[in-house]
This record gives C-alpha cells, sequence and structure tokens, in this order.
C-alpha cells in the first residue's frame, strides 16, 4: 500500500490548525482510503498555542507528526526542511490557512497514479487585493522573461511530487530554497491541474511587503543573472552617453566660448546619476554575495528543538 506525506507549515496558526488536521483527515479516509499517509507539521517558532494545539492532535493520532523549530528561520527554509523528512511515496504540501484546498488531493493522486512524478497546481483566480494581484502578476512576468529556467505563472508551490522527485531535492545544497523554482528544474514527468484559491478561513497571513519583496529577490537571483548582466549593459550605456555629452559639450563650448557659461548643474546632475546607478548595482552584487555566502557556510535549513511521533 502507497503511502502519501502531508506537510502543513506554521507560524501563529492557532486558530485554524485543528481545522487543518481535520480537512486532511477527511479527505484521506474517505476518497483515499486505500492510502495509508502522514501529516507532518513544522512549527516556525509560533508565539501562540500553536504547538499546544498540535501536541493535542498527535496524542491522539500517531498519523500526525510535529517538528518544532528552535527559532523562525523564514518562510523558505522551513516547510522545505519538512519535506525533506518525509517517508511516503509523495508528498503533497497544504498550508494551514486552507488556500491549498485538500480536496484537490484525490485528483493530484489520480494525475500521480497515471505517470506524473510533479503534479503542479496553478492559481487560477484568488479573492486577493488588486495592488497584490498586480504585484504578483509583474513578479511572474520577470520571473518567466529573465529566468533560465522555465517558470509557471501563479504556481505558489502547492501540487504532489513524487519520491523521486523528493530524493533529488535530497541532494541538493540549497541554503535559501526557492521550491516553485526547484520543481521545475529537476525536472521529471509533470501534470498540471487548475484551482480557485478560497480566502483565508482563520487567523491573519504572516505575509507583508517585505517578507514577499524578499521572496522575490530570492527568485530572481537564484533563477536569473539577468540583473547582473544589466548591470554591465547599463555601465556601458550610461560611459558612452556620458562620453558623446562631454564630446558635445567641448564642441559646443569652444564654438561659444563667451556665451556658454560652464555651471555646476550637469556636473551635479551626473554625479548624482552614475552615483544612483553604482549603488543600484552594488545592491544586486550584494545579492549575489550573499547568496554564495550561505552557500558557503553549509548551515542547515533549520535546527530542530523537538520532534513528536517520529519514533
Amino acid at each position: 500500500m502507497n503511502t502519501l506525506s502531508i506537510v502543513t507549515p506554521c507560524y501563529n496558526e492557532e486558530a485554524g490548525i485543528e481545522e487543518c488536521y481535520e480537512a486532511v483527515r477527511n479527505v484521506m479516509e474517505s476518497d483515499l482510503s486505500d492510502l495509508t499517509y502522514e501529516h507532518i507539521f513544522i512549527d516556525n517558532c509560533s508565539h501562540d498555542r500553536t504547538v499546544d494545539k498540535l501536541r493535542a492532535i498527535a496524542a491522539r493520532d500517531r498519523r500526525v507528526k510535529i517538528i518544532v523549530n528552535a527559532r523562525n528561520f523564514g518562510p523558505a527554509r522551513s516547510p522545505y526542511h519538512a519535506f525533506l523528512q518525509t517517508s511516503g511515496d509523495a508528498m503533497v504540501p497544504v498550508l494551514a490557512d486552507l488556500q491549498t484546498p485538500p480536496g484537490l488531493i484525490p485528483e493530484m493522486v489520480e494525475r500521480w497514479r497515471r505517470g506524473a512524478k510533479a503534479v503542479i497546481a496553478v492559481r487560477r483566480s484568488s479573492q486577493e487585493k488588486p495592488f497584490w494581484r498586480l504585484t504578483r502578476a509583474a513578479f511572474y512576468f520577470l520571473m518567466k522573461k529573465l529566468s533560465r529556467v522555465e517558470q509557471i505563472p501563479n504556481f505558489m508551490g502547492y501540487g504532489l511530487y513524487d519520491r523521486c522527485v523528493i530524493d533529488a531535492m535530497r541532494k541538493l545544497n540549497e541554503p535559501e530554497p526557492y521550491f516553485r523554482g526547484l520543481v521545475m528544474e529537476i525536472g521529471f514527468e509533470r501534470a498540471t491541474i487548475e484551482y480557485d484559491q478560497p480566502p483565508r478561513r482563520r487567523g491573519r497571513s504572516s505575509y507583508n511587503f517585505f517578507s514577499l519583496a524578499d521572496f522575490a529577490l530570492l527568485g530572481l537571483s537564484t533563477y536569473s543573472r539577468a540583473p547582473l548582466r544589466l548591470m554591465t549593459l547599463l555601465g556601458f550605456s550610461v560611459s558612452m552617453l556620458s562620453f558623446l555629452a562631454g564630446v558635445v559639450y567641448l564642441v559646443v563650448k569652444l564654438l561659444f566660448w563667451y556665451s556658454l557659461p560652464v555651471g555646476v548643474a550637469p556636473v551635479l546632475i551626473a554625479i548624482f546619476l552614475l552615483g544612483s546607478i553604482q549603488l543600484f548595482a552594488l545592491g544586486v552584487l550584494g545579492e549575489y554575495i550573499g547568496l554564495l555566502l550561505n552557500y558557503s557556510r553549509q548551515f542547515p535549513l533549520v535546527i530542530e528543538k523537538e520532534r513528536i511521533n517520529f519514533d
């Protein structure tokens, strides 16, 4: 009998964690009773009663396994660590807020049984605000145009992944994993399904503009060298424009020596323009250097404080 691993990352999810557990259990026991399953919750150092509620669930259901992190290791590293701890023949990540509906799991399993090694769930619609929708659309457009690896718009990481995909990830050294990019980079046979993202049922999201921007920069710096090349081209273009502007200014000055004052405005404008380009270039370089530093340190994805039901 095949085993399915469900992974749910948690951070301050006490309001909806019980509902998440029940939703997964109902789907697995009613629609997929021919499969055994484990449900792994990884808590990213919550400050509410999330862990206490998880302990109570794990005490009555041995299929529930818990990893408690020693501190908050971010929204990328913590779930990825849990993915690598799974023991099933396939793995499905399910968010605690149920915006990745467990009702799709039977369809994913059916595609998996037909031979797909990765079943990608692409978000067809959502009820997020227009600002976030436009921001995400711009990000996906940039990633699709600039990435050296295929990127699927509105793919949030939800899906089913065969054991061979997880085993391939175990062999990688990814200190700052961009999961949806890794799925595309690893390859294997792939199927795609669409879903409408429901609104968050309980609690409030821990994501804000800065965390999402950090995630976007991680994806761009990991899967694209375009920002570095853009800095090279921009530096060359500005240098040529500055040289041509200097030649034109010299010719005009020689022709109109007494009527054209030297002034400081052109000099200041040039200094500020070049200075801003240099600062921007340093910021881009800093992103890549920081990524290289994380690779060289070989620090673990997370430090675990406790494990429950893994024996």
